[in-house]
């Protein structure tokens, strides 16, 4: 067991780092975002012209990026919406069974039709080198790309997930809290 723990581990360092890397996306797409609004209405005073479809184009880029690469640090998070009617008065025994449950009959086959159903959109984008019909417009293929990228990612997160919920099953891991503070 201790092997798949450290494929685990491995897997939460990993979308760890794409968790930090978000946090500047995040940044950046504000930045875009104020930038877009106060040259919107300087635009509107001046004439100058400052704003563009590029910029525009770019927070939107931003923030599918943010939402898509967020995703599996999210889960590893523990941060995903979750309706805690029950499960928070749940025994920690308890919460890893739905967890393990849950990830076995929800997030990897819905992880799996994601990549299967997308895979061809994708590459159908990336043969033709597909852009944005707006002039000044940004490539579409990349973005697209990450499509199947967040998903590998997720699914990654999914099964570490898989392995600390057996671990904590067969007692060789205690759940600990997210927020770093320790055990539950």
């Amino acid at each position: 067991m201790e092997h798949w723990l450290k494929l685990a581990r491995a897997i939460d360092r990993l979308n760890l780092w794409v968790g930090r890397l978000v946090y500047w996306l995040v940044l950046l797409m504000v930045l875009v975002g104020a930038y877009n609004a106060v040259v919107r209405y300087l635009d509107r005073y001046t004439g100058i012209g400052l704003s563009s479809n590029f910029y525009i184009e770019l927070q939107w880029y931003l923030f599918s990026l943010v939402f898509l690469l967020g995703a599996a640090y999210a889960l590893q998070r523990d941060a995903h919406v979750r309706v805690d009617v029950f499960y928070g008065r749940l025994s920690p025994r308890a919460r890893a069974w739905i967890n393990l449950l849950g990830t076995v009959l929800f997030l990897l086959p819905f992880c799996g039709l994601v990549l299967w159903v997308s895979w061809g959109w994708v590459v159908n984008s990336w043969t033709v080198k597909e852009m944005s019909p707006d002039p000044g417009g940004l490539p579409r293929y990349p973005l697209k790309a990450m499509l199947p990228v967040a998903f590998v990612l997720l699914a990654l997160q999914g099964v570490s997930m898989l392995i600390h919920q057996i671990a904590r099953l067969r007692q060789l891991e205690a759940e600990t809290r997210q927020d770093g503070l320790g055990k539950v």
